[in-house]
This record gives structure tokens, sequence and C-alpha cells, in this order.
């Protein structure tokens, strides 16, 4: 820090004004960043009210629930199996073998309707009296806020399940 050649004494002045442009430049990429996550708010300020195709728990209130089911090409049987927030099968149904969207009335097995609450998805696929596969069902979902948390945008849905707006598989007007 005290140098007698002036060689020596000039590095050290470019060191010096590298390291504040490196720290300007660190200033103005973190500028860019909240700049990007307002725009990102912005839009995701747009999905509020409408619901999201998305995995996770759907809040049930008596309306009946859109459901993506996307069983496999080698399936000959799919099953929908609903749980209740407790994680306690309530129904299981039968369900064409196609991509097609299906409608859950909230109705158990027997035709009674089941209480208001959190209710999940699965879609259980069955080949030659196989599983081949048990997943998460699609489900749409309102969508009540947008978040921005560790530069990501998050939506939180009617059942206060939180998801990644990049993870939200379609989007449509709120029935």
């Amino acid at each position: 820090m005290n140098p007698s050649i002036s060689s020596e004494y000039a590095a050290q002045l470019a060191q010096f004004s590298m390291v504040e442009q490196q720290v300007m430049t660190n200033d103005l990429m973190q500028e860019m960043l909240a700049a990007l996550g307002a725009n990102d708010m912005s839009g995701a300020a747009n999905w509020i009210g409408m619901e999201a195709l998305v995995q996770g728990p759907v809040k049930f209130e008596g309306s009946s629930i859109t459901i993506a089911p996307n069983p496999p090409v080698a399936a000959d049987a799919v099953t929908l199996v609903v749980t209740n927030e407790q994680g306690t099968e309530v129904t299981r149904r039968s369900l064409p073998v196609s991509a097609e969207p299906y409608i859950w009335d909230g109705l158990d097995s027997d035709g009674t309707a089941l209480p208001h609450g959190e209710y999940s998805f699965q879609v259980e696929s069955v080949a030659n009296g196989e599983v081949l596969l048990t997943e998460p069902a699609l489900a749409y979902n309102r969508v009540t806020e947008a978040r921005i948390e560790n530069g990501s945008t998050l939506l939180v849905l009617e059942s206060g399940y939180m998801v990644h707006a990049n993870n939200v598989t379609g989007l449509r007007e709120a029935s």
C-alpha cells in the first residue's frame, strides 16, 4: 500500500479502479433484477382471480372442479383418487383413458356430497391389471395473490397452496 516504484503505484490505482467498477456493476445488476421483478409482479397481478392449472390441493366449496388427467398411452384403465386434507382417500372414480378434462362433482362413491374443504387428486393408470403410474393430477385452482420471493414469482392459490408461476400449465377465466 506504499509503493516506491511508480509502475507499482499505477498498477494499484488500476486495481482500485477495477474494484470500484465491479461494485458499480453489481449495484446496477441488482437494480435491473428489481426492475424485472416488478415487471413479473405486474404480469402476475393479471392472474389474480383467474384459475390456474397446477398440481396441488384444491379448495372445494360445493362447485365442480376441473381435473386434467394425462394418463400414459399404454394405460387401459384410469382411476381418479381423491383425498381430503388429512390425506384420507374419500373416493375413487373410473375415468376415460383420455387426456380430456374431467369435471369432479364433489360426490363420494355413494353419491353423497363431500364436505367443503381442501382435496387433492391423483391419477392412477393401469395396464393389464398392473399399476403403471400414480401421479398428482392437474386441477384448476383460483389465484388469490401474487408474490415475489428470492427473485421468483409465486402465486397463492385459493387453497393457500403456493406455486411458482412457471409451474402453471394453463390459465382460464374463473367459472
